[in-house]
């Protein structure tokens, strides 16, 4: 099938979705090129990011995010940047080793920062540019056991205002998705951890912990967070800036 035009708007622009190997990156990816964008997929899994710029017609771009040093000198041709990768780590703050609250700092807050630092000059240059960062509900509301995640995120919707706030006279746009719990490797993957910090059954985590903050009782699919994505990206989101882009299945109504 064609695609129509309204999936073509982002027809000759450049898309850089980093976490794209996977999860709501892989499912960004897809949204994007499905719009017309050539899609560059950024992750640290090679063969995962090979193998999705294949199917995409894209471009595999294999990054330690963690690598701040490689980082810092950067100069990227990108229409639109997607600050997605990140990483989870579920302990009481007196257990909670400093070198795991360092690392998920970097990755999910200074790692956007450099890489928003080496795209704008391209973005002011044309007059145009979207700047999405993948936030979450704990952008804006706490959890316990997770202070190293609410403080990235929390640091992330500072800095997509700011962004939003220094690119409006050039032509770009910053915003945060806040999405509730996506169905996602990073979600499995912290069920045993809250397992163990709220001490009950990998199987009552799901309804008694995930789920619980959610008025609507179930996981957001990975695909519903990449259209909004696609959606901010296109011209449709032109007038949202600066702002938290709320999806958490009521979790912020409270």
């Amino acid at each position: 099938m064609s695609p129509t035009p309204q999936q073509q708007d982002l027809e000759g622009r450049t898309a850089l979705v980093t976490g794209g190997a996977s999860g709501i990156g892989l499912a960004a990816a897809r949204a994007l090129a499905g719009s017309g964008a050539h899609v560059v997929v950024a992750d640290v899994d090679e063969a995962g990011a090979q193998r999705v710029a294949h199917e995409l017609g894209g471009r595999a771009w294999a990054v330690d995010l963690l690598d701040t040093a490689a980082l810092a000198d950067l100069s990227l041709e990108v229409d639109v940047l997607v600050n997605n990768a990140g990483i989870q780590k579920v302990a009481p703050i007196q257990e909670f080793d400093p070198a795991d609250f360092h690392r998920i700092l970097v990755l999910m807050l200074e790692s956007p920062f450099l890489l928003v630092r080496a795209t704008l000059p391209h973005m002011y240059e044309q007059g145009w540019g979207r700047v999405v960062n993948v936030s979450s509900v704990h952008g804006l509301r706490a959890s316990p056991y997770k202070s190293a995640y609410v403080s990235a995120k929390h640091g992330l919707e500072g800095l997509s205002k700011t962004i939003a706030m220094e690119g409006a006279d050039h032509g770009v746009t910053s915003n945060c998705i806040n999405p509730g719990y996506v169905r996602t490797p990073l979600v499995e993957k912290q069920i045993p951890d809250q397992a163990r910090a709220h001490g009950m059954s990998e199987d009552a985590v799901l309804e008694e912990v995930i789920l619980q903050p959610h008025a609507i009782k179930r996981l957001i699919e990975p695909e519903e967070v990449a259209n909004v994505i696609a959606f901010l990206a296109g011209p449709g989101g032109a007038a949202f800036s600066g702002v938290p882009v709320t999806m958490d299945l009521g979790w912020s109504a409270r």
